[in-house]
């Protein structure tokens, strides 16, 4: 059963982290920090009556992952696990999925907290 599927990005994550190094693997290693998601200009409609939530679910491009591991040692553990009983970025489809607090919507973008993903991450 194996094929492909495609998306089209809808939009742009902006974090305050740049590379991989240093950046938090969880959102309470964000803490204090805010992300903004800005919208593709014809799809900006889409945002009305968001702001009367208090999460937003992102589903994102893992898009500076390279290839992937069936097996990983996570991070602080000792012990080799199965890719999909982790959160690896590594995986054989390089999707992010994150639920953010929702901060507010400005125009064409929302802003969130705490984000946990890179900079540029395509949504």
């Amino acid at each position: 059963m194996p094929g492909e599927c495609a998306f089209s990005y809808i939009g742009t994550i902006r974090s305050p982290h740049k590379a991989v190094v240093g950046m938090p693997i969880q959102s309470p290693g964000a803490a204090g920090l805010v992300g903004r998601v800005e919208m593709r200009p014809d799809l900006v409609d889409g945002l009305k009556d968001l702001e009367g939530f208090s999460h937003v679910i992102l589903i994102y491009h893992l898009h500076r992952a390279e290839g992937y591991s069936l097996e990983v040692v996570p991070f602080l553990d000792d012990a080799s696990h199965g890719i999909f009983a982790t959160r690896s970025p590594r995986r054989p489809n390089a999707i992010g999925i994150s639920v953010v607090r929702l901060l507010s919507v400005q125009g064409s973008s929302f802003r969130f907290a705490n984000p946990d993903m890179l900079d540029g991450a395509p949504r």
